[in-house]
């Protein structure tokens, strides 16, 4: 068996679109006929230039290859070009394409891709989502109102959720880490006030950030934050300052998550070396495959770490998550998009299934899912913009810091 056509879909979530702008899909397909579905998280350059990258990859590392040799197809990528170390996105474009392998092999054996990791720890994975609109709320004042947010996170919390993610510290820049503005830390801390409030002791609180504060603007915040018991402080400083990160987990008692912009355990094991997280929050459509994060959960093991694989993307990088968190022993909990995300699941038609705050381990071949190509391909992005921006303009510290995420939702049709 070996690897030998590859396809790639762009599709863009419709309206409101949570998961960003663009999720691009990768096809591979064998000499004898199996097809694996992979999931690109990478969002430097642009889909089209990615969609080279996607390309140069296989042809140069894995085109004819037999799907089983994920550690050689690894180290070819890893090493491309005289380097052996990370670049994002040669381990975006590759990480799909691994994660293809996975669905190919899972479905050649007739097993699901955890079985041939060791098998199943965890039959139900513990999910959470980010809180976004309720239907009857106004998009425009969702992200800056602590009782529109407490409001949804009942109703999450109604569901069955057990922990919900907000993030309503101000913008994410790319000027790097800076101070928070005090009317932002007073929202934040409002935010959590509201929300525990309206939910108890009944779920944990999971205070998002996007690595948009200097060390100290990070922990005055946490400070702020503290008495309403976060489980997780995520990503406070920029990723690319690990003992930055780390004086923050010193300063404040609030675990320190991290994650979502790193790619392979050259990156992840500082973090873990320094103490700067106890919780990692790989991608798996950028942190290297399946394979890759499996050694990143393992060395968190080691330290005590747990996992809490991201997600803001579509529905094959979930399955790939899911595998991955059905397997190991230090998971602590998987994002979601609401209870899957209702184009997501039209996409793999449905089937995973959520359940009371809960993911059910997939028992179905490979990544356990099924694709609708169809639907997919009806919906091509045709936009200019990346996955994710960051904000050019600076915080504001008069005035309102208007924050929706990197890529503002798109309004619903009226």
């Amino acid at each position: 068996m070996k690897l030998k056509d590859l396809e790639i879909i762009v599709t863009s979530p419709p309206a409101p679109g949570w998961g960003g702008r663009y999720w691009i899909f990768v096809k591979l397909t064998t000499d004898n006929g199996i097809v694996g579905w992979g999931e690109v998280y990478a969002a430097s350059i642009g889909p089209d230039a990615m969609r080279a990258v996607i390309n140069d990859v296989f042809a140069r590392h894995m085109q004819g290859e037999n799907p089983e040799n994920t550690e050689l197809m690894f180290r070819r990528a890893y090493s491309s070009g005289f380097t052996q170390r990370p670049d994002l996105s040669v381990m975006g474009a590759f990480s799909g394409l691994e994660i293809a392998c996975w669905d190919i092999l899972g479905k050649a054996h007739d097993r699901p891709v955890y079985a041939m990791l060791g098998g199943l720890m965890n039959e139900r994975i513990r999910s959470y989502t980010y809180l976004y609109p309720l239907a009857r709320h106004d998009h425009d004042a969702f992200w800056t109102s602590p009782d529109l947010a407490a409001e949804s996170a009942a109703e999450m919390v109604a569901q069955g959720f057990t922990a919900v993610k907000f993030d309503p510290a101000g913008p994410y820049t790319m000027r790097g880490g800076h101070m928070p503005a005090m009317r932002d830390i007073s929202r934040s801390a409002a935010f959590c006030k509201a929300i525990r409030g309206a939910i108890g002791d009944k779920a944990d609180i999971l205070f998002g950030t996007h690595g948009q504060f200097s060390t100290g603007g990070a922990i005055r915040l946490a400070q702020a934050l503290e008495p309403y018991a976060p489980l997780w402080f995520e990503e406070p400083v920029p990723p690319d300052n690990i003992e930055a990160m780390a004086r923050v987990a010193r300063a404040t008692h609030i675990p320190v998550a991290t994650g979502e912009r790193l790619t392979t355990k050259a990156e992840f094991a500082p973090i873990l070396r320094s103490g700067a997280a106890t919780i990692l929050q790989p991608a798996l459509g950028r942190s290297g495959g399946i394979l890759e994060t499996k050694k990143i959960a393992a060395m968190a093991e080691v330290y005590n770490a747990q996992i809490a694989p991201h997600l803001y993307a579509g529905p094959i990088e979930w399955a790939a998550n899911i595998q991955l968190a059905a397997n190991i022993p230090n998971l602590l909990m998987a994002e979601t998009i609401q209870q899957g995300g209702d184009f997501h699941l039209a996409l793999i038609n449905h089937t995973i299934t959520w359940e009371d705050g809960y993911i059910l381990a997939p028992t179905a071949p490979g990544l356990g899912i099924e694709v609708n190509e169809d639907l997919a391909r009806a919906h091509p992005y045709t936009g200019g913009g990346l996955h994710l921006e960051m904000q050019e303009a600076p915080c504001r510290y008069r005035g309102e810091n208007h924050f929706e995420g990197g890529a503002p939702a798109k309004k619903p049709a009226k």
